[in-house]
């Protein structure tokens, strides 16, 4: 029976070289020299260090720049407040890894109302969706990617 595994990854490797990248080119812009404007990366987590919140602001774009040029959805970032610490600002960006369960339900509830011809289940942080034909198969991964969960998707492990 033909299915295939819906998962939210966001590629360590790559994130790690968009911070460094966004990193750099903090370092080496004019508006930002003298100050204590930084990037870090911590796990799961992307910190921005700067003087003022105006900063942290404008090393946003920087960040997003490189995250899209490297292939990573910007959606997966959680950001939160911007806090004062010391004598600066800092803001975490938490990095969303796998598929929680409110979001599977709501794709599966998704997958259900379209009266397509497949089964959606949740296992664990992923979601696997099977069928009896492979048409009916990518008419559900277009109806997932339509459907705006607030989450960047992949399918993965196609099996006819």
């Amino acid at each position: 029976m033909p299915s295939f595994d819906v998962v939210s990854e966001v590629d360590s490797h790559e994130l790690a070289n968009a911070v460094d990248q966004a990193s750099r080119e903090i370092g080496n812009r004019f508006d930002f020299k003298g100050t204590s404007a930084k990037v870090e990366l911590s796990d799961t987590r992307v910190m921005l260090h700067a003087d003022s919140d105006f900063q942290v602001q404008q090393m946003h774009p920087v960040l997003y720049q490189k995250l899209v040029s490297r292939g990573i959805d910007i959606e997966c970032l959680d950001a939160k407040p911007v806090e004062n610490s010391g004598k600066g600002v800092r803001q975490a960006l938490d990095v969303r890894q796998g598929i929680d369960k409110e979001i599977a339900k709501r794709a599966t509830t998704t997958i259900k109302q379209s009266k397509l011809k497949v089964q959606a289940q949740i296992q664990g942080e992923q979601l696997r969706v099977t069928g009896k034909k492979r048409d009916d198969l990518q008419a559900a991964m277009k109806l997932l990617k339509d459907a705006e969960l607030g989450i960047p998707l992949q399918f993965q492990n196609f099996r006819d």
